[in-house]
């Protein structure tokens, strides 16, 4: 059961990977936003694991602090303005 539990930590740790190819190549800030909110869960649900596998209470209020964590940068990343609007030719707001 360890080596699963290990194996599924791996599994989150490399997708965290494929989280940072986004946040480079990510064309638009809700490509980041949205990657900020996966490791935010991401974080969570290895340290979750790793504290079930390893048995430490430790790891638990880590995870913990890290949702925490997660929910106000989420929150402070959405009420930063980031983008410019720009009017189109057609009158719509477009983003850049």
């Amino acid at each position: 059961m360890n080596t699963f539990l290990l194996g599924a930590a791996l599994f989150l740790l490399i997708n965290l990977a494929a989280g940072m190819v986004r946040v480079y190549l990510g064309p638009t800030t809700a490509d980041r936003l949205l990657t900020l909110l996966l490791f935010g869960t991401t974080t969570v649900a290895t340290l979750l694991l790793l504290a079930y596998s390893q048995a430490s209470a430790v790891l638990v209020k880590v995870a913990l602090l890290f949702v925490m964590l997660a929910a106000i940068a989420s929150v402070a990343f959405v009420r930063f303005p980031h983008e410019t609007v720009q009017k189109t030719d057609d009158g719509r707001g477009d983003h850049d």
